[in-house]
């Protein structure tokens, strides 16, 4: 069921396709370049999912995935509660659990942290979003209800890490 419910989640969160390089915590791709914190490789893989820059899913089918993304065209100037709501897109019976603005690479970010149904499976959703440099970046971590704990230093690392670099 977690592999499953990967598929799923990823699919409903992310949205576009893009080709990207990736080399030390280094994303880059044709209209942006930037790094994100570092993942263990002994507990999580990269996987290549077509609608995302970055996946990240744990080792030994948890259900775990922390994805990241940047979109620098067609985005209008949404508000970072509109963004995060886009990510919500697909999911059913959300539950808000709460948001708070931080500073992320110098700019305002949201952090949300929902409790929602994708095809009736409960799971726990944390989501950051920031724009800078005219891109919407945003980071997701999805993780079966009950576990999400366990790995957020691991996400919070991944977002924290982060910093941007408009391309030339």
């Amino acid at each position: 069921m977690p592999r499953l419910l990967l598929t799923f989640v990823l699919s409903a969160l992310l949205a576009g396709c893009h080709r990207a390089t990736f080399e030390d915590s280094v994303l880059q791709k044709s209209d942006v370049k930037y790094r994100v914190g570092p993942l263990s490789n002994d507990v999580w893989e990269r996987r290549g999912f077509a609608d995302n820059d970055l996946a990240f899913v744990e080792r030994g089918d948890t259900g775990r995935v922390i994805a990241t993304n940047a979109t620098c065209k067609d985005h209008d100037d949404p508000s970072l509660q509109v963004l995060t709501k886009h990510l919500l897109m697909g999911f059913t019976e959300r539950q808000d659990l709460g948001q708070r603005t931080f500073t992320l690479d110098g700019r305002e970010a949201l952090r949300s942290r929902y409790v929602a149904k994708l095809d009736g499976v409960p799971i726990s959703l944390e989501l950051v979003v920031v724009k800078k440099d005219n891109c919407v970046f945003d980071f997701s971590y999805v993780a079966p209800v009950g576990t999400a704990e366990q790995r957020m230093a691991d996400f919070e690392g991944l977002f924290q890490g982060f910093h941007a670099e408009r391309q030339r």
